[in-house]
């Protein structure tokens, strides 16, 4: 039996799954969950690398060692051909990210019993929003990184398209439908012409109406919440002796950043944060601060971000501890708050939809079904933002971890598994 392999390299999860022409199926990567956090733990103590959710434990434990989050960001970035100090050695960002793409490549080894050779990758409409000659450079890189993991043969699929192929597995009848892919790093969208017979064609690129996306994600959210709500306590915008003056604001972006909190743990920065306390008129927020950078805590304090936005799509109220920073604090955290903290970023994903719409040609009625997938698509007011383009239509939840590494074994089997 012939199996191809997708893969859908996540900003925040990443997935593999296999596919036989007949049922599609997501592989098990860690203690049964077919997807894992796209992370990485190098440990200081015995100088192993881990993955995925063995990564986060060994970080949450407090062991010594270097936790990297969100790399896929990196790519077509200046800093992808930076390097960085890990121990005693300098990493290159591409070295980094083949050694993830290396642990997705062993899972699939594993379980075709070979070394897997083809692969169809996911990639969002953009890496990088209107600047095609870096959009390229970021597919090349993410190309060149899956060589070195061990892939031979590479090929690209955009996501949305891919979550379209998961989803047409389930309807009955031809229709048009909206896919919204909303995940850690981007918010991608397609209409797709869907349906049981359709889905026999070996060519379907008639049947993609339009697809579009915006470089906006779970992360975006998740600093964009920390800028509002924790980075205040922390001393972000708090003010200086000098008339006039605030503290330095660039601490506080990198850590609500994911792939930007390592940078605020080199020696010099704390240097410099000590310097802005003495000059601080309100040196207990950067007291906070300190003991943030201190302690190396700028990985847990966004994970609790994380966490809190994650409650809010189901609660009014999410809690955050402090407790670790400030005698045992809790910061309350209101849905409204977090709402007003990404309207903006609302504001560009119905401005797009609306776009993606009018580029295909036809009218908000046309499109039947809203088949959403990636962890964004569970707040609420982004579903909100989506539907509201297209009021008429059903709304269907797929696997929001699952759906688009389907997809892409679906499209891989045909592409290489007749070959």
């Amino acid at each position: 039996m012939t199996l191809a392999c997708g893969i859908d390299f996540g900003t925040s999860n990443s997935s593999v799954a296999l596919s036989d022409g007949q049922r599609p199926r997501l592989l098990e990567l860690q203690e049964g969950s077919t997807a894992v956090p796209t992370a990485l733990f190098y440990s200081f103590e015995d100088n192993t690398t881990t993955f995925g959710k063995e990564a986060a434990a060994r970080y949450l434990s407090r062991e010594e060692g270097r936790h990297l989050r969100a790399i896929k960001s990196l790519l077509g970035t200046g800093l992808y051909d930076e390097l960085t100090q890990i121990c005693n050695r300098r990493y290159a960002f591409s070295e980094i990210l083949a050694e993830f793409l290396g642990f997705l490549h062993q899972a699939a080894s594993s379980e075709l019993k070979r070394p897997a050779e083809q692969v169809v990758l996911g990639r969002p409409a953009f890496f990088v929003d209107d600047d095609p000659v870096a959009d390229a450079k970021a597919q090349e890189q993410l190309e060149e990184a899956a060589r070195l993991a061990g892939f031979k043969t590479i090929a690209f699929q955009f996501e949305p398209i891919a979550a379209a192929l998961d989803y047409e597995q389930s309807v009955t009848s031809e229709e048009i439908a909206l896919v919204a892919d909303m995940g850690g790093g981007t918010s991608d969208f397609s209409l797709v012409r869907v349906g049981p017979d359709l889905a026999r064609k070996p060519d379907r690129r008639d049947d993609i109406l339009a697809f579009n996306g915006v470089h906006i994600g779970g992360t975006d959210f998740d600093r964009l919440l920390s800028m509002a709500t924790l980075m205040p306590f922390l001393g972000f915008n708090s003010t200086l002796k000098t008339k006039g003056m605030s503290a330095p604001s660039w601490y506080f972006v990198d850590l609500a950043t994911w792939y930007r909190v390592n940078f605020v743990y080199e020696p010099r920065v704390l240097t410099e944060i000590r310097g802005v306390r003495r000059d601080s008129a309100e040196p207990d927020k950067i007291d906070r601060l300190i003991r943030v950078v201190e302690n190396r805590l700028g990985h847990a304090m966004l994970g609790r971000i994380e966490q809190a936005k994650i409650d809010l799509s189901g609660e009014p109220i999410a809690r955050l501890s402090l407790a670790d920073i400030t005698n045992g604090m809790v910061l309350r955290i209101a849905r409204r708050s977090f709402e007003r903290s990404i309207a903006e970023s609302l504001g560009r994903i119905e401005a797009r939809v609306r776009d993606l719409i009018r580029s295909a040609g036809i009218a908000p009625a046309d499109v039947r079904t809203v088949f959403l997938t990636g962890g964004s698509s569970r707040v609420p007011a982004v579903r909100d933002a989506i539907v509201k383009c297209v009021p008429d239509a059903a709304v269907v939840a797929g696997d929001a971890f699952g759906s688009v590494a389907t997809g892409l074994a679906i499209d891989a089997f045909r592409r290489f598994g007749r070959a």
